[in-house]
């Protein structure tokens, strides 16, 4: 339900819920239907849902329903029609829904649901009976049970009617088959199951690499000294030039913007760049240029320019005062053609920083078709976004225009909330517009609002979600000679680990996990996706590449730390490549997972290693560990105070 009391903004509220994976649904009924059917039946797999019923105008409800909160009809194949009609009087519905008509029996409609659930392109199953003179409610639903056993997909189903169907409804229930009042509901929590089934998939939906994490601090050097300006001169407010130069310290491609202070370097800048320009305001006060005429387009020659510039000065003198005015900005005039996007970031009071995109423009407020995310975003979570807004069909390219690069936009948005994480001073990024033209992605205008200056750091806006911890990204010399880079993992590094688990002999892979496991089973995306998406508030896990060596060295070394929740506990693990054993590399990444326990606070660590692991036994013994012997499991396990 809605709780904007709760929260700055509902419209964050629900970004949060996103950025977790949680389905959020509209009243306390639905919530406590979906509690029943995701303890009761497996997630589906997709969108489409068959359904089967003994009366066409349920069905239809229904149908209308799940079209209208946007689910998909599951289709019926040629082989199951045959089989149907071979079955159902030749007045049955012939589409899906599958209408057995009123007078079928029990065992009809057990038949046409067996026939249902064999259609491989069905996600889910929707039984619906309405009590007729011929229907048999309880004897049909102990024939849907026992079809329901065999099946891999969620069934559901909706038994109408009072006293007549009470006892089918128990068995149904007694089955773990959820039953409703109402298929239009039922059709309606299927969809809610699918968009909850989604979100977890999208969540852990591998990215790609967009901005490269470990060099914060070089792009942190690039904008220091236009901070440094603003603070001497006590400013919260950059300048557009100002603001497109940071932007670009992040790979976020700017028009070419020119200052000028007087008419004459106006249109020196101008005939450089080459026409038409667009002559826009420059003000330490006024935020939104054009709300006061500050912005005019489309200027041809140098009499217009020069003319641009005194009508600016003239209209913001005249309203604001001279002081409001600083020259003018002259640029490039682009934008024929293209689509207007706008790009953000804004404080909010409980979630921190909240990243924005949608349609851009001078009728932004009026259009409103906007999504927002919580940094840091990954290229998944930016695409999840883009896809929100009504702009994104436009994006894939109408009325013979070129689709837009939404692979490169999704990037673009991904550096620009590690703008904010990385800049803790920063308050708010207004780009408006970013120019969307085919292949093209560039920011027009770009406004930037700083915290006060009399804002201590420590009271500045945090992400919501603890950002990539670059601060544990570490070089290392082996005693081998090699050196290496221990870094914490990232969700961008499933390919690498895939590679990293093909590098692996049986013997490592048995003193690892104590038995053999098959490769198939190590690479499977459910399982590398939780082991490379992590909550680095919770757990660490390190990763070890080589320097100075060809890329396809990839990862040869992961070691993890889980703290075992409501204690200060953790267990550790570390498995190396067989070319990089007996290099020192187990000792330097033990090390690491000692130095981040200690500063997480965790007193106590522990593991198990395989008891024919001599290798690593010496090295927890060297580093002060305790081992205790459990022949019985064929394993040691190795414990170690924190200090």
């Amino acid at each position: 339900s809605h709780t904007g009391a709760m929260t700055g903004s509902d419209d964050v509220l629900d970004a949060a819920f996103r950025r977790s994976g949680v389905l959020r649904v509209d009243t306390i009924e639905e919530l406590f239907l979906m509690a029943e059917v995701l303890a009761k039946q497996p997630r589906p797999r997709g969108p489409r849902l068959m359904m089967v019923t003994n009366a066409g105008g349920p069905g239809v409800l229904a149908t209308d329903e799940l079209i209208r909160v946007g689910g998909e009809l599951a289709p019926l194949s040629s082989n199951s029609l045959d089989k149907l009609n071979a079955i159902l009087p030749s007045t049955w519905s012939h589409a899906n829904p599958i209408d057995t008509i009123g007078d079928a029996s029990p065992e009809k409609y057990a038949e046409a649901v067996n026939i249902a659930l064999e259609e491989t392109d069905t996600d889910g199953l929707l039984a619906i009976l309405a009590p007729q003179a011929m229907t048999e409610p309880t004897r049909t639903a102990e024939l849907l049970v026992e079809a329901a056993q065999a099946a891999t997909i969620p069934i559901l189903s909706s038994w109408m009617g009072g006293s007549d169907v009470a006892e089918g409804r128990a068995i149904l229930n007694l089955a773990g088959i959820p039953t409703f009042p109402y298929p239009d509901m039922a059709a309606r929590i299927f969809h809610f199951m699918w968009q909850y089934s989604r979100n977890l998939q999208l969540l852990y939906e591998t990215p790609s690499p967009a901005i490269d994490v470990e060099s914060a601090s070089n792009r942190q050097k690039a904008v220091m000294n236009l901070l440094e300006a603003a603070k001497q001169q006590d400013r919260t407010l950059l300048s557009e030039v100002e603001s497109k130069q940071l932007l670009a310290a992040y790979d976020i491609p700017v028009v070419e913007t020119v200052a000028a202070l007087s008419a004459d370097a106006a249109v020196a800048a101008a005939e450089k760049m080459g026409y038409p320009v667009v002559v826009k305001l420059l003000s330490h006060i006024i935020t939104h240029k054009s709300d006061v005429g500050g912005v005019l387009l489309n200027l041809v020659n140098a009499e217009d320019v020069r003319r641009a510039f005194e009508t600016i000065k003239g209209r913001v003198s005249k309203e604001h005062g001279s002081e409001a005015f600083d020259g003018v900005s002259v640029q490039r005039m682009l934008g024929r053609g293209g689509l207007e996007l706008i790009l953000g970031i804004s404080p909010d009071e409980q979630f921190g920083s909240v990243v924005l995109f949608g349609a851009g423009g001078t009728l932004v407020e009026v259009y409103h078709d906007r999504a927002l995310g919580l940094p840091p975003l990954n290229t998944t979570l930016a695409k999840r976004m883009i896809e929100q807004t009504k702009i994104y069909k436009a994006l894939q390219g109408v009325r013979g225009k070129a689709p837009v690069d939404v692979d490169e936009l999704a990037r673009l948005l991904v550096r620009l909330s590690y703008l904010v994480i990385e800049e803790p001073r920063i308050r708010e990024v207004d780009i408006n517009p970013l120019l969307a033209d085919g292949n093209t992605l560039v920011a027009l205008d770009a406004r930037i609002i700083l915290h006060s200056w009399n804002t201590a750091d420590k009271d500045l806006s945090r992400p919501a979600i603890r950002p990539y911890p670059a601060e544990h990204v570490v070089e290392r010399k082996l005693r081998s000679g090699d050196a290496v880079t221990i870094r914490p993992i990232r969700p961008e590094d499933e390919p690498l680990m895939v590679r990293f688990h093909g590098q692996l002999s049986e013997e490592t892979i048995t003193q690892r996990y104590g038995h053999p496991l098959q490769f198939s089973e190590r690479i499977g995306h459910d399982r590398l996706s939780r082991l490379c998406f992590i909550d680095y508030d919770r757990e660490m896990a390190l990763v070890a590449t080589p320097r100075g060596v060809a890329d396809d060295e990839g990862i040869v070394g992961v070691a993890r730390l889980s703290r075992v929740r409501g204690t200060n506990e953790a267990e550790c693990a570390i498995v190396v490549v067989d070319r990089y054993q007996k290099k020192g590399l187990g000792t330097e990444m033990f090390r690491e997972l000692l130095s981040i326990a200690k500063e997480q606070g965790i007193e106590r660590i522990f593991g198990f290693v395989h008891q024919d692991n001599a290798t690593m036994l010496a090295i927890c013994k060297n580093l002060g560990f305790t081992l205790h012997h459990d022949p019985d499991h064929q394993r040691v396990e190795i414990e170690k105070t924190v200090s």
